[in-house]
């Protein structure tokens, strides 16, 4: 698909919900007593993965127009008789090996090739000291995985030095459910900390109850319910991060209507950057509106370890300005769906703009970027981020339009609606 430049921007913008928010209360909701109903709860591939693998585990779930009804198992979860399949859902597989520990019996998780590629040694080392067996088939720390419980008991974890804040989430999530008290330690700085605050608060919407310690010490009192309820889930401010830019780089205007400014999704920072090197930004209880004009020259170092899934988003406008931008704290790129910190690299270069990756930062030397067909690497991220570059660059194709279902199945759709 090629992308047609805008000539002007003047649009306003509803986003799909949360796919962080969709996905906790998903797998909540289904450990929970009696029925929930999720409202815009963001239906995309990586739902549809997690959908199916927690109807294997025993819970109903009946999809709505923008609604989903889950009848949970109140922790009590089905041992399948098949090996549950993830695709690249990295954030499911991660949260289902918490949640398996609790059946009785034994469990296989797997998924993509990509998946397979993702770690998940940490998590599988603290299940260990919790009394589970869970290992990986291959010995080295990556999926698939295979748990084998007679339950969770609960007692002491450690995690020490992680690359994914989901190894945190995933065992909040399922120790309010086990037969005793839990303490979870983290050693060292926790990657993308705003998702464990999302987790946090999720649990606490469904009743669950969580004591912290600084530093990253976290208390979870055993033989918890989760109950049913009635759950909005918030937009997506990942999503949102497309239409921040796009105001930004064509110079134009962009309200996104559906939108919680005071978000507990870290990805909301972006808004300050943008502000540093230029973009208006006006904030409201459920609007966000951004304007864009001439970016600012010069050199600029910006902090994305809170954030890591805009960063493609933000390097899209780094290349659109004149000066050096670098990127820090964000070696955990190179496990998301993509070695995303390669693949911006390779296709910022493709552009004509110089970029290097370091061990834990980006570096982009800003300019004029050239049109050109983007490899996306299967990765939603990449694709949607130099799509954007395209309204603003003649000549910008992308090879693969499909994988943005992973995460925004009505993207290229939005796009349309600007013409």
């Amino acid at each position: 698909m090629e992308i047609k430049p805008l000539p002007n921007l003047n649009a306003a913008v509803t986003l799909p919900g949360s796919k962080s928010y969709t996905q906790r209360a998903l797998v909540i909701a289904a450990l929970s007593r009696g029925k929930s109903i999720l409202h815009h709860a963001l239906i995309s591939e990586d739902t549809e993965y997690l959908i199916e693998a927690l109807r294997l585990l025993g819970s109903t779930i009946e999809t709505h127009p923008e609604e989903l009804h889950i009848e949970g198992t109140d922790g009590h979860i089905t041992t399948p008789k098949k090996a549950i399949y993830l695709g690249n859902n990295g954030t499911a597989i991660r949260l289902l090996t918490g949640v398996a520990s609790l059946g009785k019996g034994g469990f296989r998780l797997t998924g993509d090739q990509r998946l397979c590629e993702r770690p998940v040694g940490p998590l599988l080392e603290a299940l260990k000291t919790l009394g589970i067996d869970a290992s990986s088939e291959n010995g080295r720390g990556y999926p698939p995985i295979v748990v084998k419980s007679a339950g969770l008991q609960g007692g002491h974890a450690v995690l020490t030095d992680i690359d994914s804040s989901q190894f945190v989430s995933s065992l909040l999530i399922s120790c309010p459910l086990a037969c005793a008290d839990t303490i979870i330690d983290v050693i060292g700085p926790i990657p993308s900390r705003p998702y464990v605050d999302l987790t946090l608060e999720t649990m606490g919407d469904f009743g669950a109850e969580v004591r912290e310690e600084p530093p990253n010490r976290f208390i979870v009192k055993g033989n918890q319910h989760y109950a049913a309820r009635s759950y909005t889930i918030e937009a997506d401010v990942s999503a949102a991060s497309y239409f921040f830019l796009a105001a930004a780089i064509c110079h134009g205007t962009v309200v996104v209507e559906n939108i919680n400014s005071e978000t507990l999704q870290g990805d909301i920072g972006i808004l300050a950057m943008m502000e540093r090197l230029g973009a208006k930004v006006i904030k409201k209880d459920r609007w966000i509106e951004i304007s864009g004009g001439p970016l600012r020259q010069g050199d600029y170092v910006f902090d994305f370890g809170d954030m890591p899934d805009v960063v493609p988003t933000f390097a899209i406008l780094s290349a659109m300005r004149q000066g050096r931008t670098v990127i820090q704290n964000v070696s955990h790129l190179r496990i998301k769906e993509s070695n995303r910190l390669e693949a911006l690299v390779n296709e910022l270069r493709r552009v004509g703009i110089h970029a290097e990756e370091y061990r834990d930062s980006l570096v982009i030397e800003g300019g004029k970027p050239h049109g050109a067909s983007i490899e996306t690497y299967n990765d939603h991220r990449i694709a949607m981020s130099f799509a954007i570059l395209g309204l603003a660059v003649p000549g910008i194709s992308i090879t693969d339009t499909a994988c943005v279902s992973k995460s925004f199945p009505g993207f290229w759709k939005e796009l349309d609606k600007w013409y």
